[in-house]
């Protein structure tokens, strides 16, 4: 699998992300995450990276989250839930969402990503 970004446009954080790919001359395919939030597949293999932490792949500081009152509604959900609201919803979606063959994160720490490449 081809590395696979998926970003907002005016997120300061992903812009970094993406210079970071850019100045390692790392090959990958960005997309819109509120256009074409990740597949429900994606974000169970995602959530496998995080060690089943379901709420690392939200977006918690977004409007969307704190709109729909997930804080509480969150922990109630089944996992299932949760990944068909990520998959509707790319608002909800921590990113930039960075999956590869073998590694996932999401956010953008350069020292975490410095180890995945």
């Amino acid at each position: 699998m081809p590395i696979t970004i998926y970003t907002y446009k005016n997120c300061d954080t992903c812009r970094k992300a993406l210079k970071y790919l850019d100045a390692k001359s790392i090959e990958y395919k960005n997309k819109p995450i509120r256009e074409t939030p990740p597949t429900k597949k994606e974000l169970k293999t995602m959530l496998a990276h995080m060690d089943g932490e379901i709420k690392k792949l939200f977006n918690t500081s977004g409007m969307d989250y704190k709109s729909l009152n997930m804080k509480d509604k969150l922990p109630k959900l089944s996992e299932k839930e949760a990944i068909t609201l990520l998959n509707q919803n790319g608002n909800l979606v921590k990113r930039p969402f960075l999956l590869g063959d073998n590694f996932g994160t999401v956010g953008f720490k350069e020292a975490v990503w410095d180890g995945m490449f």
